[in-house]
């Protein structure tokens, strides 16, 4: 008898279980309810207008498919390049010239010597100032995929998002040195690239800086591939970069500041030297939602110059 109560009891207790269990699933799970551990990426995209110190001024429609990359040349003549061209305009946006491509360019620098240099998918090719090719050179492995270039009188710096490393030339396209590669004993972390963005320049004290997107950090290089210092910032709130690769393009202002664009949260940041958060100069209310590549590039005068993919612009914003 005390066993046919107890396994009655057991019945019960299971019925009132899968009950709550019914409920759970096709109950609750119809109401529209919110989830307390969703990240509202709404908020993040609010900034506070104090913030953003600069303001568009100008803006420039190249007239060639699919912008993908801009420099700005000492004499500050800033050159667009995209699908199948190259355009040269003054710095007052009126157009200089244009030259033909044969495939798209992903980066393009002008040398010291008014050369261009372009980051075709997986070699350099220099062309004259009249956009004459005038050599080409020769691809380090099939699977590059070549991002970003930086010059200086003596060394050529190329970074490869494909093979994860930046490569070192001389200004005649001997490759010197391989940068970047991870060390521990050294203390060089790697570089980690989910994705086609990885930006580098030359600092203000001729030193090379690197973007390690995946890291969220900046790493500073001398010219024999020592790891000299770097800085991380890996936040989703203004003061940091977040996301799998950010920041994804970097530019450099004269007092060594450095401009930085991103994806996922379409902004456009400074931040001091030592990685501070400065100021902002364009948050993602000023992109349609989804843009990726906003290359950066900065004249004399510290104008800021943002390509944007998407509206196929170059848009110029000065500080208010």
């Amino acid at each position: 008898m005390k066993q046919k109560v107890i396994i009655g009891f057991s019945l019960i207790l299971l019925l009132i279980v899968i009950f709550f269990m019914w409920k759970d699933f096709f109950v609750n799970n119809n109401k529209n309810q919110s989830n307390p551990y969703e990240y509202k990426l709404d908020n993040l995209k609010n900034i506070d207008p104090e913030l953003i110190t600069y303001t568009e001024v100008n803006q420039i429609k190249p007239d060639l498919q699919n912008p993908i990359a801009i420099t700005i040349d000492k004499n500050d003549r800033i050159y667009i390049t995209g699908e199948n061209k190259v355009i040269v305009y003054d710095n007052a946006g009126q157009q200089i010239s244009s030259f033909d491509i044969d495939e798209p360019a992903n980066c393009i620098n002008v040398s010291t010597k008014g050369e261009i240099l372009l980051g075709m998918l997986d070699h350099i090719e220099v062309r004259t100032g009249e956009g004459i090719v005038k050599s080409v050179w020769e691809s380090v492995d099939e699977n590059s995929v070549i991002t970003s270039i930086a010059s200086t009188e003596e060394f050529v710096f190329v970074a490869d998002a494909g093979k994860k490393i930046v490569y070192q030339y001389d200004i005649n396209g001997q490759l010197i040195n391989n940068i970047g590669k991870k060390d521990t004993l050294k203390g060089v972390p790697g570089f980690i690239i989910p994705s086609p963005y990885f930006d580098l320049l030359i600092g203000t004290q001729g030193k090379l800086w690197v973007v390690n997107p995946g890291r969220h950090s900046f790493e500073n290089y001398d010219f024999d591939g020592n790891l000299i210092s770097s800085w991380e910032r890996t936040s989703m709130q203004l003061e940091g970069f977040s996301g799998c690769c950010n920041p994804s393009n970097i530019a450099l202002l004269s007092d060594g500041s450095y401009v930085t664009s991103e994806k996922g949260l379409e902004r456009v940041k400074i931040h001091t030297p030592s990685g501070d958060f400065k100021t902002v100069v364009a948050g993602p209310e000023s992109f349609e939602e989804g843009t990726t590549g906003l290359d950066l590039a900065i004249d004399s005068n510290d104008r800021i110059y943002v390509l944007d993919p998407i509206k196929e612009l170059i848009r110029i914003f000065e500080k208010k």
